[in-house]
């Protein structure tokens, strides 16, 4: 790695949170921080942050990453090469606005932790966000700055290497079949009310898949299993292990057969999560399901999904992580697509209530299916039109794009016809 000199007057936490995973971790330098004046003499090129020197890429500062605690405050916005910016100042600066507390407030979530009305699901709403309420949120604003920066640190003859572009599949599995599997109870249940409710159309479509004349319209299976091998795709599967039904959580017991045959072909596959059910908060729901999806798989299991993206600042991170948790992949929104953290690439969590890195790697997303079609009420044509417009610019800032698809909407489910040859168009483009 080449090594560059930052200066900056004072240090924290924040800081060298925001300089690991920005200059280490991204654009693979290696740096020495300094707020010795002295040591700058005779450098070609350096950072600083909160003060100009000839000779240096400078950096304003707006004075966050100096508290130690959480204060609700006015964001404002401006502009760099045309691309919206946050904490702006002024021009005299080689970046303009305050690059490194952008970036800290938004890949921390910072504004989450400010006072709010939870939606009905315990969720921080997306309409609250700043990203949201300025018209940024299906940009990974992050993204573009970093590139922006990258292509100055070029023209400074600083050595910064971006990876390429990378597109990572993930699939929830909620409920892998629509109407096989479901034991004589709750079978019995179903017709009962498609007789009552006159639904004969469906009656039809169930027994013909119970008879096995027809495959059942959520069974996406197989195809994905040919499309990722054609494609060279690795997936990456997080599966509702629930062992009792609930009204949010109506997976197939994985203690039926079909069901453990279905998740070790997943695992065979590619890899394995955990979608921790709608109560799993209670630890010892949470911990069953872990241990139940192990013992199908026989692999400890690191990686997990909020159902319902139920994620909770600080505390939805802070019990993953007691609970052998490394990485989480539910960093986006349930209700609207987009960027909830600014930014298509991975980081390490930090902790703001005890202003501290954390070990728990996450894994950014910014489109869901089903967020487009019930939540944004897009048709397929229009939802793989914004994919499509994300997934350019994340190539362009060779940042990494993470979508969420599940089984039902690539089936042959009649809501959701096109989806699955959307989707393979979508795939082979990618190849292109």
């Amino acid at each position: 790695m080449s090594l560059v000199t930052v200066y900056s007057p004072r240090k924290s936490a924040r800081l060298t949170y925001v300089l690991n995973w920005l200059l280490t971790d991204v654009l693979n330098l290696d740096y020495r921080l300094t707020d010795n004046e002295n040591e700058l003499l005779n450098l070609d090129c350096f950072l600083a942050y909160g003060k100009q020197f000839e000779g240096s890429i400078s950096i304003p500062d707006c004075g966050l990453l100096w508290e130690d605690n959480i204060t609700e405050h006015e964001v404002l916005t401006g502009e760099w090469k045309k691309t919206p910016t946050l904490y702006p100042a002024s021009s005299d600066y080689s970046v303009p606005f305050d690059f490194f507390s952008a970036i800290f407030f938004l890949i921390t979530r910072y504004e989450e932790y400010f006072p709010h009305t939870p939606d009905k699901h315990g969720r921080y709403p997306a309409q609250l966000s700043l990203l949201y309420q300025h018209g940024f949120l299906k940009r990974p604003l992050v993204d573009e700055w970093i590139f922006e920066f990258y292509s100055l640190l070029k023209e400074n003859k600083i050595n910064a290497y971006l990876n390429s572009f990378s597109y990572q599949p993930t699939y929830d599995i909620d409920i892998a079949y629509s109407y096989k599997h479901k034991g004589f109870v709750r079978t019995l249940g179903a017709v009962t009310k498609d007789i009552l409710q006159g639904n004969f159309k469906n009656l039809k479509s169930r027994m013909s898949v119970m008879q096995e004349k027809h495959t059942d319209p959520y069974d996406a299976f197989d195809w994905l299993q040919e499309t990722h091998k054609a494609l060279h795709l690795a997936p990456r599967y997080f599966v509702l292990a629930s062992l009792k039904v609930t009204p949010f959580d109506k997976n197939i017991s994985p203690l039926h057969p079909k069901m453990q045959k279905l998740i070790r072909g997943f695992a065979h596959e590619g890899s394995i999560g955990l979608h921790p059910s709608y109560f799993s908060t209670e630890e010892k729901i949470f911990f069953e399901e872990k241990a139940t999806l192990e013992n199908i798989t026989q692999q400890i299991i690191h990686h997990s999904r909020q159902h319902y993206i139920r994620l909770c600042l600080p505390k939805t991170y802070q019990q993953l992580l007691e609970r052998g948790i490394l990485e989480d992949w539910s960093m986006g929104y349930g209700s609207l697509l987009g960027f909830r953290a600014g930014t298509g690439r991975s980081f390490f969590w930090y902790d703001l209530k005890n202003e501290m890195p954390t070990e728990l790697k996450i894994h950014p997303f910014c489109f869901m299916d089903s967020t487009a079609h019930f939540e944004e009420k897009l048709s397929q044509d229009a939802a793989f039109k914004v994919l499509q417009e994300m997934k350019f610019i994340l190539e362009k800032t060779q940042s990494t794009l993470v979508t969420v698809f599940h089984n039902f909407s690539l089936g042959s489910d009649p809501q959701w016809n096109g989806w699955k040859e959307a989707y393979s168009n979508f795939l082979k483009s990618l190849r292109k």
